[in-house]
């Protein structure tokens, strides 16, 4: 059939054919769509969900509190720390269930399994404050230990062969009469977040790793941000073009696709074996992702600077500015949304970095809380590198749970990003 002989008609079907055919296809596409991301959104909330699942437990803890008798025949009052506080705590308890301890003490051994260490210290505290407490009943309360908490917390089930728990079936039985007669008590753990590392799982919290890694990031944003920042300034606004600026910008652009760890090791041999700086400190690991974050602050500044109109650099030199009075006065502040917000992400970027960390020390078991750049440290990435490798079962809900913590801590930065963004931008 030829053109001629077609219809207007058999046209108008051919047409409203093609449409059909095109609208189904942008349908189709509109439902990949669609589903690419229900598919991402399934994956993350499955992420989440599971660290929730195994790390909510952390942020909860169980105290027991049991009256001590402070025999003054055992407990030294000119040195408390030295008398054995938890020997005496689980006769006294054992006593109170009334089981009698074997000639090999075992079952004081296990009633003290139960406890925390922390149990002496408080004891031990309570006596170097008031010496007359020696000779009467005081009532002590500490942490329960870290399987004595899992249990509590449903974790170590007594339907498990005995074989494969920590706990006995006496142990199981001591725990439950206890916690019927209202010794134990479960409340908010707020040591997860007031005390540094600990070899003890119940003991051990997140704020040496909190505030090494803020020290780390501080040094970070000192030297990274100035130096990003004023070398994209020159090599967009000042520089010459020619074959040596297309090479920085060429290497600046690879070193942004550098693995972290090719940093890491840079650290070890620049900043601690040539220069002999602290190993394991917030200034190390700071200089690391300084120079790690570098390229990125450089990238992100140039691309906010390409997005300033031209006319408006145009209309300051026409004005009588200088070329530094247009960068400083005018491109600068414009670009300045997009600076920070680079900033921000590069650094929320190097707060969850890992394998630098762990080259330049800071895998290391570091239980204080750092006070200056220069002392030992920890920081969230790497301890979650350590309980996560921990054998105690307990470490591993508490790993979970700085997760979460790191995670607070990248949602908050990122969203101060988007805030600072819609806060200054301008639109022409």
């Amino acid at each position: 059939m030829t053109d001629a002989t077609v219809t207007p008609a058999i046209r108008a079907e051919r047409l409203r054919a093609g449409l059909k055919r095109r609208y189904a296809r942008e349908g189709r596409f509109r439902l990949y769509g669609l589903l690419a991301i229900g598919v991402a959104v399934g994956f993350l909330l499955l992420l989440l969900g599971r660290i929730i699942d195994q790390g909510h437990t952390a942020f909860y803890t169980h105290t027991i509190t049991v009256p001590v008798y402070m025999d003054p025949a055992r407990v030294d009052r000119g040195y408390p720390q030295g008398t054995n506080f938890e020997l005496l705590v689980a006769e006294q308890q054992l006593a109170r269930l009334g089981v009698a301890d074997d000639a090999q003490g075992s079952k004081a051994a296990a009633m003290r399994s139960l406890f925390s260490s922390e149990l002496k210290f408080a004891a031990a505290a309570r006596i170097q404050a008031n010496p007359n407490l020696i000779g009467q009943t005081v009532p002590i309360a500490a942490p329960v230990s870290d399987d004595a908490d899992l249990f509590f917390k449903g974790e170590i089930s007594r339907d498990t062969p005995a074989d494969q728990r920590r706990l006995t079936d006496e142990q199981i039985g001591w725990l439950d009469r206890m916690k019927a007669s209202g010794a134990v008590a479960a409340h908010f753990n707020s040591g997860l977040f007031t005390k540094g590392d600990s070899t003890e799982p119940e003991l051990a919290g997140v704020l040496g790793a909190v505030v090494g890694s803020a020290l780390m990031l501080l040094v970070t944003a000192f030297i990274a941000i100035p130096l990003g920042v004023g070398a994209a300034l020159y090599l967009e606004e000042f520089a010459p073009r020619g074959r040596i600026t297309d090479l920085i910008e060429v290497n600046i652009n690879n070193l942004a696709a550098v693995p972290s760890i090719i940093y890491g090791l840079l650290g070890l041999a620049l900043f601690i074996n040539w220069m002999h700086l602290p190993r394991a400190s917030p200034l190390v690991g700071g200089l690391v992702l300084a120079l790690m974050a570098l390229p990125t602050i450089i990238i992100a500044t140039r691309s906010s600077l390409k997005a300033v109109p031209p006319s408006i650099r145009e209309a300051a030199l026409a004005m009588g500015a200088s070329k530094t009075q247009t960068v400083f006065h005018h491109t600068l502040p414009l670009a300045m949304p997009g600076v920070m917000t680079g900033a921000i992400i590069s650094m929320a970027h190097a707060l969850g970095e890992t394998a630098p960390l762990l080259l330049i020390g800071m895998v290391s078991f570091i239980p204080g809380i750092p006070h200056s750049v220069g002392e030992p440290s920890g920081a969230l990435p790497s301890l979650v590198y350590i309980w996560e490798n921990a054998s105690e079962r307990a470490f591993h809900e508490r790993t979970a749970a700085a997760i979460l913590v790191l995670l607070a801590f990248m949602i908050v930065m990122n969203a101060a990003a988007i805030f600072l963004r819609r806060r200054f931008e301008r639109r022409w």
